[in-house]
């Protein structure tokens, strides 16, 4: 009998060489972080021109010990904000570098909204979560996921 190739069913390429599987919880997870990164980025950078702009805009916290300056703090989000919107784009080049720094990024968005708590308490709570979700969606996509949908090199 000749010998048949198929597209589908053995998961293995002519050269012999096995291709990624993709698995569509980890695209649609990315889609997911680089938008809520881009959520987030977007709200630190307007809580911090909120600050910047209007001293009076955050009341300063009696007895906390991580208060800075309402200017101070506005300045911390208005780049974490840039900081996070970038990385979001980058992520999308498909590269390990760009989910390591969006990784990296969400773990500090999450612990400045943990010290922006008093300020927010409610909202910083539900940035915290979205920045787990991010660093869990970041995780879970591979490198050769990233290969096989954007041609990322190996």
């Amino acid at each position: 009998m000749a010998e048949q190739t198929s597209a589908g069913g053995t998961g293995h390429s002519r050269q012999g060489v096995s291709e990624p599987r993709i698995r569509p919880v980890a695209i649609g997870g990315v889609v997911f972080a680089v938008c809520i990164m881009g959520i987030i980025g977007a709200y630190h950078a307007i809580a911090g021109l909120a600050a910047i702009i209007d001293h009076n805009f955050y009341r300063s916290q009696q007895n906390y010990a991580y208060d800075f300056s309402i200017s101070g703090w506005g300045w911390i989000q208005l780049i974490t904000g840039i900081v996070v919107v970038a990385a979001a784009f980058q992520i999308f080049s498909g590269r390990t570098w760009a989910r390591a720094v969006g990784i990296a990024v969400a773990v500090i968005s999450a612990l400045e909204n943990f010290f922006f708590t008093p300020y927010y308490p409610v909202w910083s709570a539900i940035v915290i979560a979205l920045d787990v979700l991010v660093i869990w969606s970041l995780a879970t996509y591979g490198h050769r996921e990233a290969h096989k949908v954007y041609n990322a090199p190996l």
